[in-house]
């Protein structure tokens, strides 16, 4: 167990030194030193981090701990390139973001220190799905609803600002959808007739997935939102999968959803205009376009292209020039500052924290369990999938935000509650089961009752074997015949006729009667020598 928590400790001093290498060589090339403020406030997150890792030691002594070091990679890279452009913007969003980081951290470790056991949000099931829906639709409440970039999915709080609601409606949904697919998932497994060799469910088990197929293509009418509306039905119908084990539903909501984007495309202009932009970047009625061209996907290229495969250096390239680089296009700054190796290495992070979800949701035996490690990693891996598939031109732009990495409060601390429950969840999944509590145990002790029932049962037929035959040589004696041997057959057969006729007085002895005083005949009787030396009276006959 010491070597194990050293090499935890030495995986959270790695990182940490990952993260001050690139803050100072940034700064360096960028200022000529380190600015004093960030100084501290970089110590103080590092202290923070180090707490984070003893309550996990005390709280949650088996949690998979590369978790938090591969978040902690993640956040540091980001904010650093966030740095990088306030150098250029003269702008101060890096430092708002360590602030919200340090809330994050401190919301993560109240919910690793009071969350002993993960299963209690499953009490909560229908009340999640009350506050996920009212933080989905919340955007368009006519006072505190606000409309950015076209998509209105913002509230804004009066003295703090506006926060993206729907981060933490995907938390409060996962919470729903597990607790509701672990209840019928015996249901919703039954299928129904086969087509071209696939099975569908049945018409009535449809509901669910219509009704969140009628809420998503409702987010993405009325908020103009296609990243959150596909986000949401994708974690649905993923879970569905891992709950029944069925294709079908995949297939069935792949279907679904291309219809429902087919219509949206070209139904609504402002889905029409992404798909052109995605279709034709390089068109010049397109790049020209003042709102909804492919101007920023352009210029988001160039800077991938320019970096080339190890970057330009950190502090040497010019991220500043595509628009909102600091958020939805901060993958294609860091692929210009960093290349295509540097890149490579933050999906293979992302990719160790998605490995250690599924493992975890393989491990664990609860089946609420299963399903909400395996839906908040989908949802996870689907955002990241989302945002580098949409500056790559792989998929057209969907407006999510890249976790961990991107500026934004209401993103950062999402995703550190979600990293948090992965943390609490792994832990029980890694707890190593106590003797008594162990299927090993359990079958051993089975296989002991068993041998002593049937142990049990041999001697009582035994027992009442022998009494059978003693029974019978006492009546073949009062019957005046000669003992013979009683056939095993018969035997056996007496032996259940008096297990059946005894059974209400099970356990108590049977007596055989007690043999006549002339047992033999005459004719049988040993002869004995008188005193004078004769024959007894039959003989003398």
């Amino acid at each position: 167990m010491m070597v194990t928590r050293l090499r935890q400790f030495g995986l959270l001093l790695f990182s940490m030194l990952i993260c001050g290498v690139a803050f100072f060589q940034m700064f360096e090339r960028t200022t000529g030193g380190f600015p004093h403020n960030y100084l501290w406030m970089l110590a103080f997150i590092g202290a923070l981090f180090l707490t984070s890792w003893g309550l996990l030691l005390r709280f949650q002594p088996y949690a998979n701990q590369a978790i938090m070091c591969c978040v902690m990679v993640l956040t540091g890279t980001g904010v650093m390139m966030i740095a990088r452009i306030d150098q250029d913007l003269n702008t101060s969003v890096a430092f708002k973001q360590l602030l919200w980081l340090s809330i994050a951290l401190v919301l993560a470790n109240l919910l690793v220190i009071f969350m002993k056991d993960y299963r209690v949000l499953r009490r909560f099931s229908y009340v999640s799905m009350v506050i996920g829906l009212v933080l989905l639709l919340s955007p368009m409440l006519p006072v505190v609803g606000s409309e950015q970039y076209g998509a209105r999915i913002w509230v804004k709080i009066p003295g703090l600002g506006s926060f993206q609601p729907s981060e933490f409606a995907k938390l409060f949904l996962a919470f729903f959808f597990a607790s509701y697919l672990y209840d019928h998932r015996d249901q919703l497994a039954v299928g129904g007739k086969k087509v071209l060799g696939l099975q569908l469910p049945r018409i009535k088990d449809l509901g669910p997935i219509i009704v969140v197929w009628v809420v998503s293509m409702g987010v993405l009418v009325v908020q103009h939102d296609l990243g959150t509306s596909l986000m949401f039905f994708a974690m649905f119908v993923s879970m569905l999968y891992v709950a029944t084990g069925r294709t079908s539903w995949i297939v069935i909501g792949f279907i679904a959803f291309a219809v429902g984007a087919f219509a949206a495309a070209n139904i609504f202009s402002h889905v029409g205009a992404r798909v052109d932009a995605w279709l034709h970047p390089f068109d010049s009625a397109q790049y020209n376009k003042e709102y909804g061209g492919s101007y920023q996907l352009v210029t988001g290229i160039f800077g991938l292209a320019s970096g080339g495969l190890m970057g330009t250096g950190l502090g040497q390239g010019h991220p500043s020039l595509t628009p909102i680089a600091n958020s939805d296009y901060i993958y294609a700054a860091l692929g210009e500052e960093l290349g295509l190796t540097g890149l490579m290495a933050i999906l293979m992070l992302y990719l160790l924290i998605i490995a250690a979800g599924m493992i975890t949701a393989m491990k664990i035996k609860d089946g609420f369990g299963k399903l909400l490690a395996s839906g908040l990693v989908f949802t996870m891996a689907f955002q990241v999938f989302t945002v580098v598939g949409g500056i790559t031109l792989v998929i057209p732009l969907t407006g999510l935000t890249l976790p961990y990495m991107a500026a934004g409060g209401s993103s950062l601390i999402a995703n550190y509650m979600l990293a948090a429950l992965l943390v609490v969840i792994s832990n029980s999944a890694n707890k190593p089961e106590s003797d008594i509590d162990s299927d090993t145990f359990q079958y051993e002790a089975m296989q002991a009752l068993r041998a002593r029932k049937q142990s049990r049962a041999s001697r009582s037929v035994a027992s009442a074997q022998s009494d059978a035959q003693s029974q019978a040589v006492s009546q073949a004696a009062t019957q005046d015949v000669p003992q013979v041997a009683v056939p095993a057959a018969m035997q056996q057969s007496q032996a259940t006729e008096i297990i059946s006729a005894e059974m209400p007085v099970a356990g108590m002895p049977i007596t055989p009667p007690a043999p006549p005083s002339n047992v033999f005949g005459a004719s049988d009787m040993p002869s004995t020598p008188s005193p004078s030396g004769n024959t007894s009276e039959g003989s003398q006959a």
